[in-house]
């Protein structure tokens, strides 16, 4: 913090645009809080603002940790349109340029000394309008291949991050130089579970393997179908803890009441974790889920042996692209469109459980695309810029 001077420090104001899902938007929160503590001992507190949409996820977001929020209009040109999406194309067209007199009007305003985007459609405009005044602008990507938005606004971009090496292949060769691999930030919590908790949580028994499935926040249909398919047999082995989502909730309450006694109480069946996530991760052997980049941002931060079911139709086949490159590397077992069945679900969680070296080279070599200390590498690109570095 000492390469900063306290001038430099007492007039940061930064203005913060991303997000439409999670993955887009809690790096940006975990990235304003590690700023946030960073600057602390300074007795510095920086001037915030999170521009987005009003009825999305960052709004909500925003609003519960108490920053400051704009909303502006923006719009989604989807490349490949059904005929149902052709007149949202055409309304989006003409939403778009509304957009960018709002973000104009915002940057002009604030006159911001960096703007950090974590991507989603909404970063455009604010993107645009910081070219347009000449301010810093940091574009930060999750995914391993460039989305449609950050491809766009990396040209105007000051500082590019990556949250993995490989994805400098994405970028065209003339922006490779301003380009920087932090990894993906996450919460600090994650870091910090407490497997004793996890386990105590739910009643759990500490000398029997914990295997956690979770499809996200929202649940995954397609990973609670093959779960029920074969939980008998993987209950004979482990105990399962499993975020289902609210949608399907009902459904696997009623999986469990069947299950028979010996079984039953190694199953438990939740519709979202809350705080209990990081000591539930903290204490699973194996970890069953999707691959978007905030999952497997955590998984390999923590070392975890996981098992990838990857989102098929991702924007991009990101989660697919990311499964892929893990499962190469021998970080993760990836179950495919062709392999992800019932059987082959059971098959993978018995092989990593029988054998407990496969498993810890597993988490060795995810651990190694793991950057735990990510959140910390954007704070430090984002105060370089603003000092001019």
């Amino acid at each position: 913090m000492s390469l900063y001077s306290a001038e430099h420090l007492r007039r940061l104001r930064l203005i913060v645009t991303g997000g439409g899902t999670g993955g887009h938007t809690y790096p940006a929160l975990t990235t304003l809080e590690t700023l946030k503590t960073k600057l602390a001992p300074t007795g510095v507190a920086p001037e915030i603002l999170w521009v987005g949409v009003r009825d999305g996820l960052e709004a909500k977001v925003a609003a519960r940790s108490g920053v400051p929020f704009k909303s502006v209009v923006t719009g989604k040109l989807r490349r490949s349109p059904n005929p149902s999406e052709l007149l949202r194309n055409v309304v989006d067209a003409f939403r778009i340029p509304i957009g960018i007199l709002q973000a104009v009007a915002t940057v002009a305003r604030i006159r911001p000394s960096v703007v950090l985007s974590t991507g989603g459609y909404v970063s455009v405009p604010i993107g645009l309008a910081a070219r347009l005044f000449g301010v810093p602008y940091v574009l930060h990507e999750q995914t391993l291949s460039l989305g449609l938005a950050n491809r766009i606004l990396a040209r105007v971009a000051t500082r590019v991050l990556l949250s993995h090496p490989s994805s400098l292949q994405h970028l065209p060769e003339r922006l490779r130089a301003k380009a920087v691999v932090t990894g993906n930030p996450i919460r600090a919590e994650i870091l910090a579970g407490n497997p004793a908790a996890g386990l105590s949580f739910f009643g759990l028994d500490p000398s029997v393997p914990l295997v956690l499935v979770t499809g996200g926040a929202g649940g995954a249909r397609q990973i609670n179908r093959m779960l029920t398919a074969v939980l008998p047999d993987v209950l004979s082995r482990c105990q399962v803890v499993h975020q289902c989502g609210g949608m399907d909730i009902d459904e696997m309450r009623e999986v469990a009441a069947r299950l028979p006694g010996q079984f039953a109480a190694r199953y438990r069946v939740v519709d979202f974790l809350h705080q209990e996530l990081p000591d539930l991760l903290a204490a699973a052997d194996v970890v069953v889920g999707r691959s978007g980049a905030g999952t497997v941002a955590e998984l390999t931060a923590l070392g975890k042996a996981c098992i990838l079911i990857p989102y098929p139709v991702s924007a991009g086949d990101e989660q697919r692209i990311t499964a892929r490159t893990l499962a190469a590397d021998g970080a993760a077992v990836m179950l495919d469109q062709e392999t992800a069945t019932p059987e082959n679900l059971r098959h993978s969680i018995e092989m990593l459980l029988a054998d407990p070296q496969r498993r810890q080279a597993m988490a060795a070599a995810a651990a190694r695309h793991g950057r735990p200390d990510a959140a910390d590498r954007v704070v430090a690109e984002i105060l370089a810029v603003t000092a001019g570095g």
